[in-house]
C-alpha cells in the first residue's frame, strides 16, 4: 500500500488511507514502548482506543515506515506521518490542525532533543495536550517514549551510558528537563528505553538521583526493554506486552552521595520487573505480580541487595 508524499518548507508528510473524516471517538490511553522492534499488540491497543480513526505519526527523522505497517495491521481510516525538519514547522496552522483532527497519535523513535527543541512552547505542544484531554490515545517508542515522562532526559549533548552517569551523575550532559506533556498516571515518573539491551539500569538510577535532589516528592523510574510496551489505561491499570520486560523503580529518598566529580552512592531502590502479561496499577504503583528486588549503588557500582 503506497503513501502520498507532500514536501513542504518545514516538514514532509506521507498520507495513506481515506481522506474523509473518520468521526471516531477516542477512549484515551498511553502506549509506552521501549524501542527496537515494534509491538503489534501495542499498536492494536493504540488504534483500537482511537476507534480505528485517523492515526497521526510525528517524527523528526525517517519517512513513512509506519504507514503500510499500521494500515495492514490495524486497518484505520488513515495514517499520516509528519516528519519535522525544524522548529518553524511547529508554528504552522496545518500542523496544529492535523493534531486536532487525529484520533490516535504516535511519537516515533529518533532524537528526543529534537522533539523538545522543535515542540516545546509551541502550538504543537498545546495541540498535543488538547488531544490528550479529549481522549485521544497517545504513544511513543524510544525517543518518543523518552519525552512522555514527568522528568525527561533531554540528551541535548548526546547520549550517555550507565558507567558515565554512575561515575558522576552531576555531569553537565545529564540534562534533565521538566515534563513536556501532562499524562495521567505518569506524574513524578522518568522513563528510559532500550533498557536491558543497552544496560541502562545504572544510568536510570543516576538520573533518579539528580531528579530527587532537594525534592519533597519522589520521582520514580520506568525502564522499558526493546520489543516491549506498557499499555496504560486511563484508570491507571497497565499491562506489559511484547517480548521482554519493564522495570518500575522506586527510590526511598535522595542519594547518599551526589556530588560533583564523585561516583554515586544511592541505596535501597526498589525495583519491580514485570514480564509480558503481567499488570500493575500505575495510579498507586502496586501489584501482586512480577519480581521485586532491592538495588544499591555504592561508589558507582550497582549491586542487588536481594
Amino acid at each position: 500500500m503506497s503513501s502520498i508524499r507532500s514536501d513542504q518548507a518545514h516538514y514532509t508528510s506521507y498520507f495513506s488511507g481515506n481522506s474523509g473524516p473518520a468521526q471516531a471517538q477516542g477512549q484515551g490511553g498511553t502506549v509506552l514502548m521501549g524501542g527496537g522492534d515494534d509491538v503489534d499488540e501495542a499498536f492494536r491497543f493504540l488504534v483500537g482506543r482511537g476507534g480505528g480513526g485517523d492515526v497521526l505519526v510525528l517524527r523528526a527523522s525517517g519517512a513513512d515506515g509506519y504507514n503500510d505497517y499500521l494500515m495492514q495491521l490495524t486497518h484505520p481510516n488513515s495514517v499520516e506521518s509528519v516528519v519535522f525538519s525544524d522548529r518553524e514547522a511547529s508554528f504552522l496552522p496545518e500542523i496544529e490542525r492535523k493534531i486536532d483532527q487525529a484520533e490516535s497519535i504516535f511519537l516515533a523513535g529518533g532524537d528526543q532533543s529534537k522533539y523538545l527543541s522543535y515542540w516545546r512552547d509551541t502550538p504543537v505542544q498545546a495541540a498535543l495536550q488538547r488531544a490528550i484531554l479529549r481522549g485521544v490515545p497517545l504513544g511513543g517508542t524510544s525517543a518518543g517514549l523518552a519525552v512522555l515522562g514527568d522528568r525527561i532526559f533531554a540528551a541535548h549533548q548526546g547520549g550517555l551510558d550507565s558507567d558515565e552517569v554512575l561515575a558522576d551523575p552531576t555531569r553537565p550532559d545529564v540534562t534533565l528537563e521538566k515534563s513536556f506533556l501532562e499524562l495521567a498516571h505518569m506524574e513524578r515518573t522518568l522513563t528510559d528505553t532500550h533498557f536491558s539491551q543497552r544496560e541502562r539500569m545504572g544510568r536510570l538510577l543516576g538520573f533518579l538521583a539528580q531528579a530527587n535532589q532537594g525534592q519533597s516528592s519522589v520521582t520514580r523510574g520506568l525502564g522499558v526493554d526493546e520489543a516491549t510496551a506498557v499499555l496504560l489505561q486511563p484508570d491507571g491499570q497497565a499491562r506489559v506486552v511484547g517480548t521482554n520486560s519493564a522495570y518500575f523503580v522506586t527510590p526511598g529518598g535522595p542519594a547518599e552521595v551526589f556530588a560533583e566529580g564523585q561516583p554515586l552512592t544511592y541505596r535501597d531502590l526498589k525495583v519491580l520487573r514485570l514480564d509480558p502479561g503481567q499488570s500493575i496499577d500505575m495510579a498507586s504503583w502496586t501489584t501482586q505480580q512480577g519480581e521485586a528486588t532491592t538495588v544499591n549503588v555504592v561508589e558507582g557500582e550497582v549491586t542487588s541487595a536481594r
